[in-house]
């Protein structure tokens, strides 16, 4: 992985989608790509990744205290 590179958009608006496996099909390529690409967007990815990880934790009872 390679600093940004200037040339094209982030994708951090989009990480959230990209972790659920919510994107559109035609939009998981490009930040597939651009993750490999971009230290800072990897960087982010991570951290929404560990933070999901975390949610799936929480009974309802926790949410509610």
């Amino acid at each position: 992985m390679t600093a940004d590179r200037g040339d094209e958009p982030h994708v951090r608006q989009q990480l959230g989608a990209y972790v659920l496996d919510a994107l559109a099909e035609d939009e998981n390529g490009p930040v597939a790509r651009h993750l490999q690409r971009c230290g800072a967007c990897a960087a982010a990815y991570v951290e929404i990744a560990d933070a999901v990880s975390l949610l799936a934790l929480l009974s309802a009872e926790d949410l509610l205290e």
